[in-house]
């Protein structure tokens, strides 16, 4: 069975806590993604920023992109993995807090992500089946 590390993209690039959504939206463009980390001046992870969250939480509500930060988006402590978690380990994660995204930490510093197309690479097809179905219900 894997573990973490071995599923995960190893060299997450985070947006900084400071930066704002319309610089966090161009660096998702650029590197194809639609999730980043928010990482502080201590390098160490304060949250996760999706393109979603711009949409909803930013635009739809009124808010420029332009002034809001990605702290600002930022909502409590982000869920994570340990790099030596094994792959039920984070699939029970990604369930239970029904995300599609997970960001894989070693000593207390982000060291990759695992998005559900990682994980889906290392499961067998009916596990892939029930994973989707478990992120993807309506509760």
């Amino acid at each position: 069975m894997s573990i973490a590390r071995e599923i995960m993209h190893a060299g997450a690039t985070c947006v900084q806590e400071d930066e704002t959504l319309d610089v966090a939206a161009r660096l998702m463009r650029e590197l194809d993604v639609g999730a980043l980390p928010i990482c502080g001046a201590d390098k160490r992870l304060h949250g996760i920023i999706t393109d979603r969250d711009i949409v909803l939480k930013c635009i739809a509500e009124g808010g420029d992109p332009t002034t809001t930060t990605a702290a600002q988006l930022a909502q409590g402590k982000p869920v994570t993995v340990h790099a030596d978690a094994d792959q039920s380990e984070v699939v029970r994660i990604m369930e239970e807090h029904r995300i599609r995204r997970v960001p894989v930490v070693e000593a207390h510093r982000l060291i990759g992500m695992i998005s559900e197309a990682d994980l889906a690479r290392h499961l067998h097809q009916h596990e892939i089946a029930d994973f989707v179905e478990a992120i993807c219900a309506r509760g």
